[in-house]
């Protein structure tokens, strides 16, 4: 996904933001795929990318074995119910005019899932118990709830056309640490629930993506730098950048936090208008040799469901 760069009284383009470059990756059904990295590197672009909220540049999406990057917003239209977002901020991702009831209740009527106003009553309040809320705060309105009820409000919105993928762009990051935990462990149950509900989970939070996440896509300056499974992550993480991350991560034992390894990068995340030649992250990277400056390396299966792109592994 490239964003035009445009300047001056005319407008005229300049250059391109390469936000996205080259991602490649499956979800399967009823899998959560975790997607980290550092503010910047292209997370909430990729997913909106998947919803087409963003018209990718170049490439091939398929959902549920139906090419959509290239189709039109009318085409599409039949497709939404089937995938849908939980925004990172429940404070303004919800109208604060409507009452919470016509916020969830939105979707049912927009893609015509419902009958009469009996049957979508009953619904928007099957979607409130569903997220574990009491069906009579339907009539009440975005700041006469929590964040974490706001928050819960969001996923019943989501979940109202009963999609088969659910892309969370990092969904508690907003919330106090201990209210994180419950939208955790709901969305960890609606996935049983729901049969076949895939998560895409966006996040910068190691121990979060971990306690939730099947696999988990490490993302560095637009591309994927690693891809591997939950317990590889914590036990062999072989690219040089998911070590950093992970050395970043507080353990709360003191002994082992004295004992392990810290790797701390040197300068910021490049700009991506003038993304680094080579592998884009051999500036930062304290094992960089010359390859690592001249070409960008492949991604290469190193084990079962271990993928990684580095010229050092």
């Amino acid at each position: 996904m490239y964003f035009p760069l445009k300047r001056g009284l005319l407008r005229k383009k300049e250059a391109d933001i390469k936000a996205v470059d080259g991602v490649n990756f499956r979800i399967k059904k009823g899998e959560t795929l975790g997607l980290v990295g550092e503010s910047g590197s292209g997370k909430t672009t990729t997913g909106k990318c998947i919803l087409r909220l963003h018209k990718p540049t170049e490439g091939k999406i398929t959902f549920n074995g139906k090419e959509i990057a290239s189709l039109r917003e009318r085409d599409m239209k039949p497709l939404r119910p089937g995938m849908s977002m939980i925004f990172q901020d429940p404070y303004s991702s919800l109208d604060p005019r409507q009452k919470a009831g016509a916020i969830v209740g939105e979707p049912l009527i927009i893609h015509r899932l419902v009958r009469n106003r009996k049957e979508y009553r009953d619904r928007v309040e099957e979607l409130f118990r569903l997220v574990n809320l009491d069906p009579r705060m339907i009539d009440r309105v975005p700041h006469e709830f929590s964040g974490g009820q706001r928050q819960r409000v969001g996923i019943a919105r989501a979940l109202a056309g009963e999609p088969s993928l659910l892309i969370c762009d990092e969904p508690v990051s907003a919330l106090d640490v201990s209210i994180q935990a419950q939208v955790i462990n709901l969305l960890k149950d609606l996935r049983e629930k729901m049969k076949g509900l895939s998560y895409l989970f966006i996040a910068h939070d190691l121990s979060v993506v971990r306690h939730i996440s099947h696999r988990i896509a490490v993302m560095y300056l637009g591309r994927i730098v690693e891809v591997l499974d939950q317990d590889t992550l914590y036990d062999n993480p072989l690219h040089p950048y998911t070590r950093a991350l992970l050395s970043a991560v507080p353990v709360p034992d003191p002994f082992i936090e004295e004992k392990r390894e810290r790797i701390a990068l040197k300068g910021e995340i490049p700009s991506v208008l003038n993304s680094p030649s080579g592998c884009s992250f051999h500036p930062r990277c304290p094992l960089a040799k010359r390859e690592c400056r001249q070409k960008p390396p492949d991604m290469r299966l190193v084990g079962k469901d271990h993928e990684v792109a580095c010229h050092l592994v």
